[in-house]
């Protein structure tokens, strides 16, 4: 299992503050299939959500959708995969007039198995496939799919991966980083410092800082690196680069963002007017009681739509559903989406990389031509305990990011 992976999986188990999303967005609407007549944007949006949901529902009907899972396998996977599925269930019965119906695959949560799903579901006529959840599952799965010409949307959070035809519909940290830093530069922030873990995440977020910083006017004046138990010792290497810096990136989680601020203190480095920026791994009720936090700032979607979509799926299945769990429900609407506007023929990299994006339950995004994705967000703050919204996620890509 892929490090990125095993991480999202955990960070989904472990809470439920963070993310989903879908409805068709933008008055142009999908684009058209290039293979057939053209059909003109859809009619309607992705409809809103019925209640209560039909516990009846089965796998649907009309054009042959292929869901990949690890239902088989052990432990966190195979609880994640079961959620997962159940979505996808919930999907069908929410989508008004849904023409699809999906071949439920498990591949067991290994490469081999995955790329024996694809085939059995390319074989039984799947016109797309939707997951599977890990890396090297999604990078079988998809080979196969790519010389089939078929188009498949994962769920894996490694942008290694992805690839024109193999899309990541996941979370993807460069999002949450670029936001964040966008935002503070707007505020006047123009000089960063950053303490990153020397992990496969923190090679992903650096980059994304990295590159981010320079595009918004600003420079990196100092950033370090430290492996596990080591961020006391990389706070007093950066302390004295804080001095020059007015934001301070600390992309890592609830349990050790605190250490690293206390840290950064106690070398001699005053925190006082700089501007402390996080990542997703923030969106933790830990981190938001720890007084050292207030005034930090990260990017994520309002929460509000998640919260509805909690409630629909506790009503219909009596648990939580890991939080993740909308990445499979918005994956099937966007199937449904495609095949009620253009027909059998119109799930096309053309329509899926529409640039109009889509919104939903999270807020909108949309896929690029390299397979990963750009999310609207909103800037989270972090005040007294609590959470406050001080940048609202844009309606739409043409009131830019």
């Amino acid at each position: 299992m892929n490090a990125k992976d095993t991480a999202a999986i955990r960070t989904g188990l472990a809470r439920t503050s963070r993310r989903g999303f879908l409805v068709m967005a933008g008055a142009a609407g999908l684009a058209a299939c290039s293979s057939g007549p053209d059909l003109g944007p859809p009619q309607a949006a992705l409809p809103a959500p019925q209640l209560p949901p039909d516990p009846n529902a089965g796998l649907g009907t009309g054009t042959p959708i292929g869901l990949i899972l690890p239902l088989g396998a052990s432990g966190n996977a195979g609880a994640v995969a079961l959620s997962l599925r159940n979505a996808a269930e919930m999907a069908l019965s929410e989508f008004s007039g849904a023409r699809i119906r999906l071949i439920v695959k498990d591949d067991g949560g290994t490469g081999p198995g995955a790329q024996a799903a694809a085939q059995q579901a390319l074989d039984e006529g799947a016109r797309a496939i939707i997951g599977p959840l890990f890396a090297h599952s999604v990078g079988a799965a998809g080979q196969v799919a790519r010389q089939r010409g078929v188009p498949l949307v994962g769920f894996s959070t490694d942008t290694n991966v992805a690839t024109q035809g193999v899309y990541l519909l996941s979370f993807l940290p460069q999002t949450d980083v670029e936001r964040a830093i966008r935002y503070a530069a707007s505020q006047g922030r123009r000089s960063f410092v950053g303490l990153v873990p020397d992990n496969a995440y923190g090679s992903v977020v650096e980059a994304a800082f990295r590159e981010t910083v320079p595009t918004v006017g600003g420079r990196v004046v100092g950033l370090e690196r430290y492996g596990a138990g080591q961020a006391g010792e990389a706070a007093r290497r950066l302390a004295g680069s804080v001095a020059q810096a007015d934001a301070v990136f600390l992309p890592d989680a609830a349990d050790t963002v605190p250490q690293i601020v206390q840290a950064l203190s106690a070398s001699g480095a005053s925190l006082a007017g700089k501007q402390l920026i996080g990542t997703g791994l923030w969106d933790d009720a830990k981190l938001f009681a720890n007084p050292v936090m207030n005034g930090g700032i990260f990017a994520a979607p309002d929460t509000a739509g998640f919260r509805a979509f909690a409630a629909r799926y506790r009503a219909r299945f009596g648990r939580e559903p890991v939080r993740t769990t909308t990445l499979s429900h918005d994956a099937v609407s966007l199937m449904a989406a495609l095949v009620n506007s253009y027909g059998e023929a119109g799930i096309t990299d053309a329509a899926i990389q529409n640039p109009s994006g889509f919104s939903g339950v999270d807020g909108i995004f949309r896929f690029r031509a390299d397979g990963t994705n750009e999310r609207g967000l909103a800037v989270m703050q972090i005040s007294g305990g609590i959470t406050q919204i001080v940048s609202p996620a844009p309606r739409s890509f043409a009131q830019g990011m």
